[in-house]
Protein backbone atom coordinates (compact mmCIF):
# COMPACT_ATOMS: atom_id res chain seq x y z
CA UNK A 1 0.00 0.00 0.00
CA UNK A 2 1.31 3.43 -0.86
CA UNK A 3 2.23 5.26 2.34
CA UNK A 4 2.54 8.73 0.88
CA UNK A 5 -0.47 10.27 -0.79
CA UNK A 6 -0.43 13.12 -3.29
CA UNK A 7 -1.30 15.45 -0.42
CA UNK A 8 1.86 14.48 1.46
CA UNK A 9 3.99 14.50 -1.67
CA UNK A 10 4.53 18.26 -1.42
CA UNK A 11 5.87 17.82 2.12
CA UNK A 12 8.30 15.19 0.95
CA UNK A 13 9.48 17.50 -1.82
CA UNK A 14 10.17 20.30 0.61
CA UNK A 15 12.21 17.95 2.80
CA UNK A 16 14.31 16.88 -0.20
CA UNK A 17 14.78 20.48 -1.30
CA UNK A 18 15.86 21.35 2.22
CA UNK A 19 18.54 18.68 2.07
CA UNK A 20 19.91 20.07 -1.17
CA UNK A 21 19.85 23.69 -0.02
CA UNK A 22 21.45 22.93 3.33
CA UNK A 23 24.34 21.08 1.74
CA UNK A 24 24.71 23.55 -1.12
CA UNK A 25 24.74 20.75 -3.67
CA UNK A 26 26.22 21.46 -7.11
CA UNK A 27 23.68 21.41 -9.93
CA UNK A 28 24.31 19.59 -13.21
CA UNK A 29 21.89 20.72 -15.90
CA UNK A 30 21.80 21.04 -19.71
CA UNK A 31 23.47 24.21 -21.01
CA UNK A 32 22.01 26.12 -23.96
CA UNK A 33 24.31 26.07 -26.97
CA UNK A 34 26.83 23.72 -25.38
CA UNK A 35 28.10 20.50 -26.95
CA UNK A 36 29.31 17.25 -25.45
CA UNK A 37 28.28 15.20 -22.46
CA UNK A 38 27.21 16.30 -19.02
CA UNK A 39 29.92 15.75 -16.36
CA UNK A 40 29.96 12.07 -15.47
CA UNK A 41 28.73 11.24 -11.96
CA UNK A 42 29.13 7.45 -12.18
CA UNK A 43 31.77 5.03 -13.44
CA UNK A 44 29.27 3.82 -16.05
CA UNK A 45 29.00 7.35 -17.47
CA UNK A 46 32.78 7.77 -17.41
CA UNK A 47 33.28 4.52 -19.32
CA UNK A 48 30.57 5.41 -21.86
CA UNK A 49 32.09 8.82 -22.49
CA UNK A 50 35.58 7.32 -22.84
CA UNK A 51 34.22 4.76 -25.32
CA UNK A 52 32.46 7.47 -27.32
CA UNK A 53 35.62 9.58 -27.52
CA UNK A 54 37.75 6.57 -28.46
CA UNK A 55 35.43 5.56 -31.30
CA UNK A 56 35.20 9.21 -32.42
CA UNK A 57 38.99 9.31 -32.78
CA UNK A 58 38.95 6.09 -34.80
CA UNK A 59 36.17 7.10 -37.20
CA UNK A 60 37.68 10.59 -37.61
CA UNK A 61 41.02 9.08 -38.59
CA UNK A 62 39.30 6.71 -41.04
CA UNK A 63 37.27 9.53 -42.57
CA UNK A 64 40.32 11.74 -43.03
CA UNK A 65 42.35 8.89 -44.53
CA UNK A 66 39.61 7.83 -47.00
CA UNK A 67 38.88 11.43 -48.01
CA UNK A 68 42.57 12.16 -48.59
CA UNK A 69 42.93 8.92 -50.58
CA UNK A 70 39.96 9.80 -52.79
CA UNK A 71 41.31 13.30 -53.46
CA UNK A 72 44.78 11.91 -54.25
CA UNK A 73 43.33 9.32 -56.67
CA UNK A 74 41.18 11.94 -58.42
CA UNK A 75 44.19 14.20 -58.93
CA UNK A 76 46.86 11.62 -59.66
CA UNK A 77 44.86 9.24 -61.85
CA UNK A 78 42.40 11.42 -63.76
CA UNK A 79 42.07 11.04 -67.54
CA UNK A 80 44.02 14.24 -68.26
CA UNK A 81 47.11 13.08 -66.40
CA UNK A 82 46.71 9.44 -67.46
CA UNK A 83 45.46 9.34 -71.05
CA UNK A 84 46.47 5.70 -71.25
CA UNK A 85 44.78 3.80 -68.38
CA UNK A 86 46.53 0.99 -66.50
CA UNK A 87 45.67 -2.57 -67.46
CA UNK A 88 46.18 -4.44 -64.19
CA UNK A 89 43.11 -6.14 -62.66
CA UNK A 90 44.07 -6.60 -59.01
CA UNK A 91 46.71 -6.16 -56.35
CA UNK A 92 46.81 -9.04 -53.89
CA UNK A 93 48.82 -7.36 -51.09
CA UNK A 94 46.54 -4.33 -51.20
CA UNK A 95 43.39 -6.45 -51.14
CA UNK A 96 44.69 -8.45 -48.17
CA UNK A 97 45.54 -5.22 -46.36
CA UNK A 98 42.14 -3.58 -46.84
CA UNK A 99 40.49 -6.77 -45.59
CA UNK A 100 42.68 -7.36 -42.53
CA UNK A 101 42.94 -3.75 -41.33
CA UNK A 102 39.14 -3.21 -41.00
CA UNK A 103 38.86 -6.56 -39.20
CA UNK A 104 41.53 -5.50 -36.71
CA UNK A 105 39.76 -2.17 -36.15
CA UNK A 106 36.39 -3.86 -35.59
CA UNK A 107 37.90 -6.40 -33.20
CA UNK A 108 39.47 -3.58 -31.20
CA UNK A 109 36.19 -1.65 -31.05
CA UNK A 110 34.38 -4.79 -29.93
CA UNK A 111 36.99 -5.55 -27.28
CA UNK A 112 36.52 -2.15 -25.64
CA UNK A 113 32.75 -1.94 -26.20
CA UNK A 114 31.63 -5.28 -24.74
CA UNK A 115 33.04 -4.68 -21.23
CA UNK A 116 31.14 -1.38 -21.05
CA UNK A 117 27.95 -3.11 -22.22
CA UNK A 118 28.35 -5.93 -19.70
CA UNK A 119 29.00 -3.39 -16.95
CA UNK A 120 25.53 -1.95 -17.51
CA UNK A 121 23.73 -5.23 -18.08
CA UNK A 122 25.11 -7.18 -15.11
CA UNK A 123 22.99 -5.91 -12.22
CA UNK A 124 24.88 -6.02 -8.88
CA UNK A 125 23.40 -6.55 -5.43
CA UNK A 126 21.49 -3.40 -4.52
CA UNK A 127 22.06 -1.23 -1.49
CA UNK A 128 18.78 0.52 -2.33
CA UNK A 129 16.05 -0.71 -4.69
CA UNK A 130 13.67 1.84 -6.19
CA UNK A 131 10.75 1.14 -8.50
CA UNK A 132 10.05 3.86 -11.09
CA UNK A 133 6.65 3.77 -12.78
CA UNK A 134 5.99 6.06 -15.72
CA UNK A 135 2.59 7.72 -15.65
CA UNK A 136 0.97 10.26 -17.97
CA UNK A 137 3.00 12.45 -17.43
CA UNK A 138 5.02 12.06 -14.27
CA UNK A 139 6.93 9.39 -12.35
CA UNK A 140 5.92 7.34 -9.33
CA UNK A 141 8.75 6.17 -7.09
CA UNK A 142 8.62 3.31 -4.59
CA UNK A 143 11.51 2.70 -2.20
CA UNK A 144 10.93 -1.04 -2.14
CA UNK A 145 12.75 -1.90 1.08
CA UNK A 146 11.62 1.20 2.97
CA UNK A 147 7.89 1.00 2.22
CA UNK A 148 7.59 4.61 1.08
CA UNK A 149 6.39 5.97 -2.24
CA UNK A 150 5.49 9.27 -3.87
CA UNK A 151 4.80 10.94 -7.20
CA UNK A 152 7.31 13.27 -8.85
CA UNK A 153 5.84 15.98 -11.08
CA UNK A 154 7.34 18.89 -12.95
CA UNK A 155 7.29 22.24 -11.17
CA UNK A 156 5.06 24.26 -13.49
CA UNK A 157 3.63 27.76 -13.77
CA UNK A 158 0.09 29.07 -14.02
CA UNK A 159 -0.17 28.01 -17.69
CA UNK A 160 -0.69 24.26 -17.75
CA UNK A 161 -0.95 22.05 -20.80
CA UNK A 162 -3.80 20.02 -19.35
CA UNK A 163 -5.86 23.14 -18.63
CA UNK A 164 -6.22 24.07 -22.29
CA UNK A 165 -9.45 23.47 -24.23
CA UNK A 166 -10.06 20.15 -25.96
CA UNK A 167 -9.70 21.80 -29.38
CA UNK A 168 -6.00 22.38 -28.57
CA UNK A 169 -4.95 18.80 -27.81
CA UNK A 170 -1.24 19.40 -28.27
CA UNK A 171 -1.22 22.22 -25.75
CA UNK A 172 1.16 25.17 -25.52
CA UNK A 173 4.62 25.47 -24.05
CA UNK A 174 4.91 26.05 -20.32
CA UNK A 175 5.56 29.67 -19.38
CA UNK A 176 8.15 30.79 -16.84
CA UNK A 177 5.84 33.14 -14.98
CA UNK A 178 5.81 34.49 -11.43
CA UNK A 179 3.91 31.43 -10.23
CA UNK A 180 6.58 29.11 -11.59
CA UNK A 181 9.41 31.16 -10.07
CA UNK A 182 7.64 31.19 -6.71
CA UNK A 183 7.19 27.40 -6.76
CA UNK A 184 10.79 26.82 -7.81
CA UNK A 185 12.21 29.06 -5.10
CA UNK A 186 9.94 27.50 -2.46
CA UNK A 187 11.46 24.10 -3.29
CA UNK A 188 15.04 25.34 -3.29
CA UNK A 189 15.48 25.68 -7.06
CA UNK A 190 16.24 28.64 -9.31
CA UNK A 191 14.52 29.78 -12.49
CA UNK A 192 17.28 28.05 -14.51
CA UNK A 193 15.77 24.76 -13.31
CA UNK A 194 12.41 25.46 -14.98
CA UNK A 195 11.12 22.46 -16.97
CA UNK A 196 13.79 20.32 -15.27
CA UNK A 197 12.88 20.43 -11.58
CA UNK A 198 10.26 18.25 -9.92
CA UNK A 199 8.29 18.79 -6.73
CA UNK A 200 9.45 15.48 -5.23
CA UNK A 201 12.90 14.51 -6.48
CA UNK A 202 14.46 11.10 -6.12
CA UNK A 203 16.85 11.30 -3.16
CA UNK A 204 19.73 8.81 -2.91
CA UNK A 205 22.96 8.56 -0.90
CA UNK A 206 26.35 9.00 -2.54
CA UNK A 207 28.46 5.90 -3.11
CA UNK A 208 25.63 3.37 -2.84
CA UNK A 209 24.50 0.87 -5.48
CA UNK A 210 21.03 1.88 -6.65
CA UNK A 211 18.96 -0.63 -8.63
CA UNK A 212 16.00 0.86 -10.47
CA UNK A 213 13.01 -1.26 -11.45
CA UNK A 214 11.45 0.55 -14.39
CA UNK A 215 7.93 0.03 -15.69
CA UNK A 216 4.94 2.06 -16.91
CA UNK A 217 1.20 2.09 -16.42
CA UNK A 218 -0.33 2.94 -19.80
CA UNK A 219 2.21 3.73 -22.53
CA UNK A 220 5.95 3.27 -22.94
CA UNK A 221 8.15 5.78 -21.10
CA UNK A 222 11.92 5.86 -20.63
CA UNK A 223 13.88 6.70 -17.48
CA UNK A 224 17.06 8.47 -18.57
CA UNK A 225 19.76 10.20 -16.53
CA UNK A 226 22.60 11.44 -18.80
CA UNK A 227 25.07 12.21 -16.00
CA UNK A 228 24.70 8.62 -14.75
CA UNK A 229 24.98 7.06 -18.22
CA UNK A 230 21.73 5.09 -17.86
CA UNK A 231 18.48 4.83 -19.80
CA UNK A 232 15.79 2.16 -19.61
CA UNK A 233 12.38 1.94 -21.30
CA UNK A 234 9.44 1.37 -19.02
CA UNK A 235 6.95 -0.94 -20.76
CA UNK A 236 3.47 -1.60 -19.31
CA UNK A 237 3.28 -5.11 -17.89
CA UNK A 238 7.05 -5.56 -17.79
CA UNK A 239 9.70 -4.84 -15.17
CA UNK A 240 13.13 -3.81 -16.47
CA UNK A 241 16.22 -3.01 -14.44
CA UNK A 242 19.13 -0.58 -14.48
CA UNK A 243 21.74 0.30 -11.89
CA UNK A 244 24.18 3.02 -11.01
CA UNK A 245 26.37 4.24 -8.17
CA UNK A 246 26.65 8.01 -7.98
CA UNK A 247 30.13 9.08 -6.89
CA UNK A 248 29.45 12.81 -6.61
CA UNK A 249 26.88 14.68 -4.57
CA UNK A 250 24.69 17.05 -6.52
CA UNK A 251 21.39 17.71 -8.26
CA UNK A 252 21.02 15.92 -11.58
CA UNK A 253 18.36 16.20 -14.26
CA UNK A 254 17.00 13.77 -16.82
CA UNK A 255 13.95 13.39 -19.03
CA UNK A 256 11.53 10.78 -20.25
CA UNK A 257 13.21 9.73 -23.49
CA UNK A 258 10.43 7.77 -25.19
CA UNK A 259 7.74 9.72 -27.06
CA UNK A 260 4.72 9.13 -24.82
CA UNK A 261 2.06 11.68 -25.66
CA UNK A 262 1.21 15.36 -25.63
CA UNK A 263 2.98 16.14 -22.35
CA UNK A 264 6.10 14.11 -23.09
CA UNK A 265 8.19 17.29 -23.00
CA UNK A 266 7.00 17.99 -19.46
CA UNK A 267 8.05 14.76 -17.76
CA UNK A 268 11.44 15.55 -16.20
CA UNK A 269 13.46 13.51 -13.73
CA UNK A 270 15.26 15.05 -10.77
CA UNK A 271 17.76 13.10 -8.68
CA UNK A 272 19.46 14.55 -5.61
CA UNK A 273 22.59 12.73 -4.48
CA UNK A 274 23.31 13.57 -0.85
CA UNK A 275 25.55 12.34 1.94
CA UNK A 276 24.60 9.20 3.85
CA UNK A 277 23.73 11.28 6.91
CA UNK A 278 21.49 13.61 4.91
CA UNK A 279 19.82 10.65 3.21
CA UNK A 280 19.14 8.93 6.55
CA UNK A 281 17.60 12.15 7.88
CA UNK A 282 15.49 12.62 4.75
CA UNK A 283 14.34 9.01 4.97
CA UNK A 284 13.33 9.35 8.60
CA UNK A 285 11.40 12.56 7.98
CA UNK A 286 9.68 11.09 4.94
CA UNK A 287 8.53 8.09 6.96
CA UNK A 288 7.35 10.44 9.71
CA UNK A 289 5.37 12.45 7.17
CA UNK A 290 3.82 9.23 5.88
CA UNK A 291 2.49 8.53 9.37
CA UNK A 292 0.86 11.95 9.51
CA UNK A 293 3.23 13.36 12.11
CA UNK A 294 4.90 16.74 12.08
CA UNK A 295 8.47 16.77 10.80
CA UNK A 296 10.99 19.60 10.27
CA UNK A 297 11.48 20.66 6.67
CA UNK A 298 15.25 21.09 6.72
CA UNK A 299 18.18 18.72 6.79
CA UNK A 300 21.28 19.76 8.64
CA UNK A 301 24.45 19.92 6.59
CA UNK A 302 27.43 17.78 7.50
Amino acid sequence: MRLISHALAALSGLVAAGAAAAQDLPVVRPVDGAMGFQPAATKIAEDLQWLDHTILVIITAITIFVTALLIWVMIRYNAKRNPKPATFTHNSPLEVAWTIVPIVILVFIGSVSLPVLFEEQEIPVADITIKATGQQWYWDYDYVDEGISFSSMMVDGSTKVDSLPDDQPMGKPQVLDDIAVMKLEALGYTKEDFLLATDNPLVIPVGKVIVMQVTASAVIHSWKMPAFGVMQDGVPGRLAHLWFKADKEGVYYGQCSELCGKSHAYMPITVKVVSEAAYAEWLAKTKTAALGKTAPLTVASN
